[in-house]
């Protein structure tokens, strides 16, 4: 009897120790469950269209915009039509005014084309001459005083001169000074830009 017992309580223990039978989950149940989980082709495209204009598009545009604007030539303010004359208080000024103020053989810089230093000439006769020299030294670009003793324009950084019509006559400044046409605007001095032959050289000029 006793036998019995000892046979009957290793049986129950062992079954303990037996490992429990694998729960088999049908194959389309797997890959339903797996398609809920990994989106197809269709949807990860579109994710990483999402991904990239969405992390990439605004530092893109942040770094582009200003990349394309620099490459547009900006404006020449005055280059390509008239301007008219100014004051260094930056006002407008008249023939009227100009020669109630200046005297024959006078020639005083004033702002002109592209905002550079452009001399105004009284020629005889108590005119304002046709045309106004301007004084950016073409070597390395020193504003060009006149020197009425010389009858000349020096170039106090390298010894550049310019005769009286700004034609260059020593170097090392290359060119001579640019010129632009004076017109009357309902009395205001407007200054136009100079595109026809340079009359000092028989040259196209080289300004433009």
């Amino acid at each position: 009897m006793m036998r019995l017992v000892s046979v009957a309580v290793c049986v129950c223990v062992a079954a303990g120790f037996v490992a429990p039978t694998a729960r088999v989950v049908p194959k389309t149940r797997q890959l339903a469950a797996a398609d809920d989980f990994v989106p197809d082709m269709e949807r990860r495209n579109l994710m990483n269209l999402i991904l990239l204009f969405g992390g990439v598009g605004p530092v893109v545009t942040a770094l582009g915009v200003p990349f394309i604007l620099f490459l547009i030539p900006p404006g020449s303010s005055g280059g390509g039509a008239g301007v008219p004359a100014l004051t260094k208080a930056g006002d407008a000024i008249t023939f009227d005014s100009w020669l109630s103020t200046h005297n024959v053989g006078d020639r005083e810089l004033v702002q002109g084309l592209k905002g550079d230093a452009t001399y105004l000439v009284v020629d005889e006769g108590k005119v304002v001459r046709d045309y106004g020299i301007n004084a950016v030294c073409t070597h390395l670009g020193c504003v060009v005083p006149w020197n009425k003793a010389a009858n000349k324009y020096l170039c106090p950084c390298h010894g550049s001169q310019y005769d009286q019509t700004g034609k260059v006559v020593r170097g090392p400044a290359p060119l001579s000074l640019a010129l632009a046409h004076v017109t009357d605007d309902s009395g205001k001095i407007i200054f136009t830009p100079w595109t026809e032959t340079d009359f000092r050289t028989g040259l196209k000029p080289w300004w433009n």
